[in-house]
């Protein structure tokens, strides 16, 4: 005996489904909307054969036809680097110090220098170059190693106190924690302060300004105005890399700073180098 049940309005058989009193109807569904249902899985299986698509443990099925968007990427970039190889050849052998600003060719180099310095420099020195705490300002001409477009494309290329390049700037402060005394410490802090605020205990600067002349004057100057050969930063501008109130100050003394910076000359071109130190070098805080 069958269990099928049929409406009897329709004479089409129901699904047994009702919801108060009302049937539904088991009617088949429209020709067309099946073999498009059919087409579409079959081009779902073609698509995972013929393209990269199912997930392996290091990697995904490559596909019978080898597509990669990142080829096609590369295949791109390569043809823009073809099309500016000229212009790339021209930048690689200019004196960058004798570029005129007004030349075709410092154009193509600030305009290259700010996508890379978008790419690789914008996280830790800001998109607009402005620093953060921590990180130069690129836009002031306070710079610890020379801000004349040689030293910055020598900065760029080699960075800062890291392990990898030979050649990268280095320079290195002591921890004067175990060094001077806590009454110490505060009087020299004291009196760095006074070089570029009128906010500071003048009861203990003298003593400061002795213990500065003692520790610190070497590196930094009998005036605290730094010395670029070395990387020691001015004192008396009032512009911090790390900050210039008391409580920064008194940890630059007593644990020292140590910044670094990678060395961009082993991860981009001769031609990306260049440009991102022409870019830094016109953002207007260049020398």
């Amino acid at each position: 005996m069958s269990d099928k049940k049929v409406d009897d309005a329709t004479g089409v058989e129901t699904t047994g489904h009702s919801w108060d009193g009302i049937s539904e109807l088991n009617n088949p569904l429209p020709r067309w909307w099946l073999w498009t249902l059919y087409a579409t899985i079959i081009w779902g299986i073609a698509y995972t054969i013929a393209y990269p698509a199912w997930p392996m443990i290091s990697g995904a099925t490559e596909g019978m036809l080898g597509y990669s968007t990142r080829g096609e990427v590369a295949t791109q970039i390569a043809e823009h680097e073809a099309k500016n190889e000229d212009l790339v050849a021209q930048l690689v052998a200019a004196d960058l110090e004798t570029l005129p600003p007004s030349d075709d060719l410092h154009r193509y180099a600030v305009s290259r220098g700010g996508a890379v310095f978008r790419a690789n420099c914008s996280q830790c020195h800001g998109s607009g170059a402005a620093g953060a705490v921590g990180y130069p300002n690129l836009l002031d001409d306070d710079w610890l190693w020379g801000g004349d477009i040689t030293n910055i494309a020598a900065t760029v290329a080699h960075g800062i106190r890291n392990e990898t390049d030979d050649d990268a700037r280095w320079s290195e402060m002591p921890a004067f924690d175990e060094i001077l005394e806590d009454a110490e410490i505060a009087a020299v802090v004291e009196h760095v302060i006074s070089l570029s605020s009128p906010d500071h205990d003048a009861s203990i600067t003298d003593q400061g300004a002795a213990i500065f002349e003692e520790n610190c004057s070497a590196c930094h100057g009998d005036a605290a105005l730094g010395n670029r050969d070395i990387g020691a930063p001015n004192l008396a501008d009032a512009i911090w890399l790390y900050g210039g109130d008391r409580s920064a100050l008194e940890h630059s003394v007593r644990n020292a700073r140590f910044g670094q910076m990678p060395a961009w000359g082993q991860r981009l071109s001769e031609a990306d180098v260049r440009a991102v130190s022409v870019y830094v070098h016109a953002l207007g805080g260049g020398e």
